[in-house]
């Protein structure tokens, strides 16, 4: 006998517990289907977890660097496991508060396992049937595991079993020079491991303007990172140190050799085992469903939200994916994908914060255009912090002075950002930034300088 619902959520990530916290508190009865841990990737391998060990490591980094600020503080040891244990503390902590949050919601009833479509509006969980006339899915993704000469002959990482270490890595060897794999490098060159990272393309960050991608790669370097890019065939081969990691580039030795290697290469959406086909859904070559502009999928009453839509990839675009669906289906609103203005940032350190367009991708619109950039070395907190690395870089269309895009690479960045993020959004002008009286002393202050510094493109 199946059992009815209002509404089934399937994946209990960012989106789906508020999701259901929404229709629950509008009187439907929904059921929440999970076959891990509650909070997704984010709480339990993702943000959580990697942000406090990130922490871990800039405190040892600081701790290093003592000396400069007129500080005493002997040899700095790092103690993995307890990094570990700190980290995985917090995530527990996190996920608790979830399950608590979950398990009092009046309405919801939480079913485990792995759910599958056997028929439109109709799910399978182990042997339970769960039927809806509207299906939210919130799966989310996985890291990628691409076919690569001798991969299936060694041992690998991901950014899930990279967080269980107890004891650090001789040498790791980061494939992909992209975000994850970015903040896992430097994290872990300063608990002391030799770290090597190796990209199949001709720079870091390829979706980064090339100033930003070379700064970037001077602070990793300055830290004893080594950065190989144009490994044009990547392979891997058992070695008695671990694991040889072929990079063919145009300099350099013609392998390294890793005592543990990160395969950072990507995400795939949970999408493969669902049975989409079931019910209809359509998904694209890469396993995404495909949804249009207010996130309903090809099937009528089925949504997806976050990383498997292929729309974000990130907790704060699921976050929002559940905003707008909850305001369409709930508060008579018409909200839209396409309204949302793209930020992210890359947590090494210094931070980028990023928005809107690069500069390449400005000057691919045609648009005219100004540009100011403005190094960290003349903005004052950063040089009171010690921290004068990277760069900020603003590029705004010259007809409607609207800002187009900016990137913040430097000490606070990914806070400073949200200056610029927050006057996009309000499709305000520039200018009225340009009049804004910021804090002194903030990497924020130096905003509005940047803006009087903006020029016509040559």
């Amino acid at each position: 006998m199946s059992e009815t619902f209002d509404a089934i959520i399937i994946g209990a990530g960012q989106a789906g517990p508020a999701l259901a916290g929404r229709l629950t508190g509008a009187g439907q009865r929904v059921a929440l289907v999970e076959r891990d841990r509650i909070g997704g990737t984010c709480v339990n391998t993702g943000c959580t977890p990697t942000k406090a060990m990130v922490a871990s490591a800039h405190a040892a980094h600081l701790a290093r660097r003592a000396a400069g600020y007129g500080v005493s503080t002997g040899a700095v040891a790092v103690d993995l496991a307890s990094v570990v244990r700190r980290a995985q503390t917090i995530s527990a902590n996190a996920r608790e508060r979830n399950e608590k949050w979950l398990g009092a919601m009046e309405g919801l009833t939480i079913v485990r396992g792995s759910a599958r479509f056997t028929a439109p509006g109709t799910i399978a969980v182990g042997e339970r049937t769960l039927t809806a006339p509207r299906i939210f899915l919130n799966v989310g993704g996985r890291p990628s595991r691409p076919s690569m000469p001798g991969l299936e002959q060694v041992e690998t990482l991901d950014n899930a079993s990279l967080l269980t270490l107890r004891e650090l890595p001789e040498h790791l060897v980061v494939v992909g020079g992209s975000y994850i794999g970015l903040e896992f490098a430097q994290m872990f060159r300063r608990f002391g491991a030799q770290v090597t990272v190796v990209e199949m393309g001709p720079r870091l960050l390829a979706r980064e303007d090339e100033d930003i991608s070379a700064e970037i790669r001077t602070i990793l370097e300055g830290e004893g990172i080594a950065v190989r890019t144009g490994a044009k065939c990547i392979s891997f081969a058992p070695h008695t140190g671990g694991v040889a990691v072929g990079v063919e580039c145009s300099e350099g030795e013609p392998q390294v050799i890793g005592s543990h290697v990160l395969l950072a290469v990507g995400r795939t959406p949970n999408t493969d085992d669902l049975g989409l086909e079931n019910a209809g859904i359509k998904v694209d070559e890469r396993g995404y469903v495909e949804v249009d502009d207010r996130l309903q999928t090809s099937a009528p009453g089925v949504w997806a939200l976050g990383d498997c839509n292929g729309r974000g990839a990130f907790t704060h675009t699921a976050w929002n994916d559940f905003e707008i669906v909850a305001a369409n289906l709930l508060d008579g609103e018409d909200r839209r994908v396409s309204l949302r203005v793209p930020g992210y940032a890359l947590y090494i350190d210094p931070p980028l914060g990023r928005v809107g367009m690069t500069f390449a991708q400005a000057r691919a619109s045609g648009k005219p255009l100004l540009v100011a950039t403005r190094p960290m070395s003349r903005v004052a907190r950063a040089i009171e912090k010690g921290e004068t690395q990277g760069l900020m870089k603003i590029v705004a269309d010259a007809a409607t002075r609207r800002i187009m895009g900016a990137a913040i690479l430097g000490t606070g960045g990914d806070e400073a950002i949200h200056g610029i993020l927050d006057m996009m959004n309000a499709d305000a002008p520039l200018d009225d930034l340009r009049w804004a009286v910021p804090i002194h002393p903030t990497v924020s202050e130096l905003i509005p300088t940047v803006l009087l510094e903006l020029k016509a493109e040559e």
